[in-house]
């Protein structure tokens, strides 16, 4: 009697420890979809705020001077930079995760180059704006 054939060996895959987060290989585009959710977060948690700046700004002519000298000192710009950039990672995240739905980009090699663009696009497009914030243009 023969003994009955083991069944081949499945692939193991092990959760990761708080502790080895920082040494673990994250590729680009796991980079990109992880900043995609955090971009999200820090929108959903800057809108009251941005509302209220938006709505102060808008109460009186005084108001709007107001918030104008306020907007216009360094960390607050900073803020706004770091604002802008969550915005236009988020959108472009979103596209670049539109794309790969609809063209079926789904290679590793695909996955790097739309990773690649997403940061490009981003943060370039962050410089822009932050030379604007500057008044560079």
């Amino acid at each position: 009697m023969s003994k009955p054939a083991s069944p081949p060996a499945r692939p193991v895959y092990r959760n990761i420890h708080i502790s080895q987060i920082a040494s673990y290989r994250l590729p680009l585009a796991g980079w990109v979809s992880i900043l995609h959710r955090v971009s999200g977060a820090v929108m959903f948690l800057a809108l009251p705020w941005v509302l209220w700046a938006f709505d102060a700004s808008l109460r009186s002519a005084e108001s709007h001077a107001a918030m104008a000298q306020f907007l216009s000192h360094w960390l607050v710009k900073l803020i706004l930079l770091g604002l802008f950039w969550a915005l236009v990672h988020h959108l472009v995240a979103g596209v670049r995760h539109l794309w790969m739905d609809a063209f079926h980009a789904v290679s590793k090699g695909q996955g790097f180059q739309l990773a690649l663009a997403t940061f490009i696009v981003s943060l370039g497009l962050t410089a822009l704006f932050g030379l604007k914030l500057l008044g560079a243009y």
